[in-house]
């Protein structure tokens, strides 16, 4: 339309409520029109993924996952008002857990048969059931972070998995550096509390 302004790509947080409603319910009816939920979230579940994962095949891999375990579990998902964006996070968040459950499954696996020679075997199990409790740890841990506040998580994910000083973080948030220590120190907080319920 002449004069009229170009149109602008809907992102997830654009879309009110009852219109992402309304496309999920129709993608549960026909789930060829799943594609207009795919085409509104893919990229920011594949920023999602790519901040946690950090190898693009691997994050590539992991978001197709994402979007074929939700069409495949589409007709069980029960709207409760959250963004459909969640759910999708949820599904990445535990994807994210299981690889890393199974890679260091998978480590274990091959440290235990080269050390078979010189171990044990009472010790080797002894090994693996630690490893495979430590990778528990870390799954649960994986999944606690994601239930933190936003900005706490933000400040976690940046100060401890992508190894950013508390100026940088600063810097990036467009917060104080005490600002940061303190959304740090709630999330420490909050996260030791939930480790030892």
């Amino acid at each position: 339309m002449a004069g009229g302004k170009p149109a602008q790509k809907a992102r997830p947080g654009d879309i009110e409520g009852t219109e992402e409603r309304r496309l999920v319910e129709a993608a549960q009816g026909d789930p060829a029109r799943f594609s207009r939920l795919y085409e509104l979230s893919f990229e920011v579940v594949y920023a999602y993924v790519s901040r946690r994962v950090r190898d693009r095949f691997e994050t590539e891999d992991l978001t197709a996952e994402v979007f074929r375990r939700a069409l495949a579990n589409l007709p069980r998902f029960k709207w409760t008002g959250a963004p459909f964006a969640t759910w999708l996070f949820r599904i990445a968040s535990n994807l994210i857990a299981d690889r890393a459950k199974e890679r260091m499954r998978e480590s274990t696996s091959n440290n235990i048969e080269a050390d078979a020679n010189s171990r044990n075997t009472k010790f080797t199990k002894q090994t693996q059931q630690i490893e495979v409790e430590s990778c528990e740890r870390r799954a649960q841990l994986f999944r606690l972070v994601e239930d933190l506040a936003e900005d706490q998580r933000r400040v976690v994910v940046m100060r401890f998995a992508e190894e950013k000083s508390i100026r940088e973080i600063a810097n990036d948030m467009g917060r104080s550096e005490g600002a940061i220590k303190q959304l740090q120190l709630r999330a420490l907080q909050n996260l030791r509390a939930a480790l030892s319920k």
